[in-house]
């Protein structure tokens, strides 16, 4: 039984990270109604930004408390997301207003490989550290129920924490406030939400720049755990099933998919992987993705699209 809760709390800890990239997905398809495929990109971007000016700052200014550099190489990181999400709808999204799916949908591959060029050409392309202090022993909890006690990892539980609190915070932020509907609105219909005096040029910075935050956090905290390196592209397009599985327009379906795909991959890979040779982590949740958009293809939480002739 002790095995088997470590197993899940490892699994629920993935699938918030998971979750957390999710969101960055979730919230340029709420604003624009497009698959933003730069959000792989983006996180790493972010994360580069970050490992290097923490890197960096030290140097110039001959401060070494580690604390300090940090949380001014977070800034530093987040105003140059500020300024991507700025330069991308100047001189990309506000070409394509009113523009098809499609159209898009190819501009953000088109960032995707502009950002990934971008930052190898600023930051290096080797594998560099961030540092930012969480604790990476493991501790043993219950030990009075369970012999030995479960094994958890404090990183992985911070981790957590930061994600539930930030994605609480998205949560609010588009169900309480003015802008937050105004997101919503243009996403259900862009000529409709100017029509009635949404300015979409500026709802489309502010998406973007939100975005940008999400993937720094979610950049800055793969990076603590696996080093900033390309593959983080990878690991972000990871997020794609979670996606999928909850629901494009959806924040708490990014959530409950993330947990769901995060828990599914663990379990399936201790208990299934010994009979049919391993790897089930790898392929699980694009399987099981694939399952939905067989299915339930608008997802868990996503909303039913009807076409009425």
């Amino acid at each position: 039984m002790a095995f088997f809760l470590e197993t899940l709390f490892g699994g629920l800890m993935a699938g918030m990270l998971y979750a957390l990239v999710a969101l960055g997905f979730v919230l340029i398809f709420k604003a624009s109604g497009v698959f933003n495929f730069a959000q792989g990109a983006m996180v790493l971007f972010a994360a580069l930004a970050m490992a290097r000016f923490a890197e960096w700052i030290p140097q110039w200014t001959g401060i070494e408390n580690k604390i300090v550099s940090n949380v001014a190489a977070f800034i530093i990181a987040a105003a140059i997301m500020f300024v991507c999400a700025w330069v991308i709808e100047r001189l990309v999204l506000r070409h394509l207003v009113n523009q098809d799916a499609a159209t898009l949908l190819m501009a953000t591959l088109g960032i995707t490989y502009f950002m990934e060029g971008v930052g190898q050409t600023l930051f290096g392309s080797e594998i560099y550290k961030i540092d930012i202090g969480m604790p990476k022993d493991p501790v043993f909890l219950l030990d009075s129920v369970f012999d030995g006690g479960v094994m958890v990892n404090q990183e992985d539980v911070i981790a957590a924490v930061i994600a539930a609190c930030l994605v609480a915070a998205l949560s609010v932020f588009f169900q309480k406030t003015s802008t937050g509907r105004a997101l919503r609105a243009v996403a259900d219909d862009h000529q409709a939400a100017q029509s009635i005096g949404i300015p979409l040029n500026r709802i489309w910075v502010i998406v973007w720049c939100v975005a940008g935050i999400v993937a720094l956090v979610a950049g800055m905290i793969w990076g603590s755990k696996l080093g900033v390196q390309f593959t983080l592209t990878t690991v972000a397009l990871r997020a794609l099933p979670v996606v999928i599985l909850g629901g494009l327009t959806s924040v708490p379906g990014a959530i409950i998919g993330g947990l769901i795909i995060g828990v599914g991959e663990k379990l399936s890979e201790v208990y299934l992987g010994p009979y049919v040779g391993g790897g089930i982590e790898i392929w699980f949740a694009y399987v099981l993705a694939l399952v939905f958009l067989l299915f339930r293809p608008q997802g868990l939480f996503g909303e039913k699209i009807i076409d009425r002739v």
